[in-house]
């Protein structure tokens, strides 16, 4: 298991970690084995938020049950404070967003206090211009396997993702 800073390096999968859900508890990633996933940094306040939250309110919603899709969402708050919200703010704001995909607490995904698991994800799939993450609603497609596959920059719209997702149902 991915415990302390630095075992994001020895993880073989993302099933090596364990992530705070939105109300502050223990989630072991090992929870989302055998299923297709889609890891995204979400914000509420980002001229991105609404298409990404209605697609990925509508991938959900279509793929979780007949295709076992997963989406794990991770507010941050490191892109022009476009995450401000305490976590029952965010979990409001979701749910005006009909999302009832998992939610997590708000994290890092650059710099020294970056979470381990982004780390792992920026590790696996680097991006262009560099390994760390541009913006809000970066996303990592991640198969069966625990195995980060894709990386999708935040001007890919997640309904556009299908095509991709297909490859690893």
């Amino acid at each position: 298991m991915a415990t302390t800073p630095e075992d994001w390096k020895n993880a073989s999968s993302i099933y090596d970690f364990t992530v705070k859900d939105i109300n502050g508890q223990d989630v072991s990633l090992e929870k989302y084995k055998g299923h297709v996933a889609i890891i995204v940094n979400v914000a509420s306040k980002c001229g991105l938020t609404a298409t990404n939250y209605k697609e990925l309110a509508e991938l959900h919603d279509k793929y979780a049950e007949s295709k076992g899709l997963r989406i794990l969402a991770f507010p941050c708050n490191q892109f022009n404070g476009q995450e401000p919200g305490n976590s029952e703010e965010i979990v409001c704001f979701a749910r005006s967003k009909n999302a009832k995909f998992d939610m997590f607490e708000k994290i890092d995904v650059n710099g020294n206090n970056a979470h381990p698991l982004w780390k792992y994800l920026k590790h696996k799939q680097g991006g262009t211009l560099g390994d760390f993450i541009k913006w809000n609603f970066t996303k990592f497609i991640i198969d069966k396997n625990g195995q980060p596959v894709e990386r999708h920059g935040p001007n890919v719209d997640p309904s556009k993702l299908v095509s991709n997702l297909e490859k690893y149902w």
